[in-house]
């Protein structure tokens, strides 16, 4: 979705932290981030029905995380989005120790692996579940604010609005996904 809020991006440290009384400073690995990362401003992140820990939206998160430590994001905000706020409330994740998790150079493996160990989320089936009702939420079921956003949004990006039919496809139908 089209965003115009700029994102904060480093190109030395991502980001200084006490811990424990200490200090603690990530370095980002721009390197290994570079070889990993989509450049939102040419290709879109993937699909919010793509999984990466168990998880839809998580994938596109990660895309999104990657690009806005590099600057590369283009009109995609990593946070604050309004399709995240779904997946951070869900799982008990931090956004932002995933990103950070994410600046150091995390492979999609390994990324998948940190959502699995740092999810609230541990049972199956609840997931199962959740990923499901997500995949088939409907504009109807949404909050009468994005529903209203939404009537002037669709028929402006996505081509043809008719392929609307539930949320995801909001994003999978403007970028050409559907």
């Amino acid at each position: 979705m089209r965003h115009s809020k700029e994102s904060f991006h480093s190109t030395e440290f991502w980001h200084i932290f006490g811990k424990n009384g200490g200090k603690t400073i990530l370095v980002m690995n721009k390197e290994k981030l570079q070889s990993l990362a989509r450049d939102l401003r040419k290709t879109p992140p993937r699909s919010p029905r793509e999984p990466l820990g168990g998880f839809v939206i998580a994938a596109r998160m990660l895309d999104k995380a990657r690009a806005d430590l590099l600057g590369i994001n283009g009109e995609y905000n990593f946070y604050p989005c309004g399709l995240g706020a779904f997946f951070w409330k869900f799982t008990g994740l931090d956004a932002m120790k995933f990103k950070e998790f994410v600046g150091s150079g995390a492979t999609d493996a390994e990324v998948d692996q940190w959502v699995r160990e740092n999810t609230v989320q541990k049972d199956k089936m609840s997931v199962i579940r959740w990923n499901n009702e997500m995949i088939g939420v409907r504009l109807c079921d949404l909050p009468d604010s994005v529903q209203e956003y939404f009537v002037e949004y669709i028929p402006k990006f996505c081509k043809p609005p008719s392929k609307v039919k539930f949320f995801f496809d909001v994003y999978d139908v403007e970028e050409g996904v559907l």
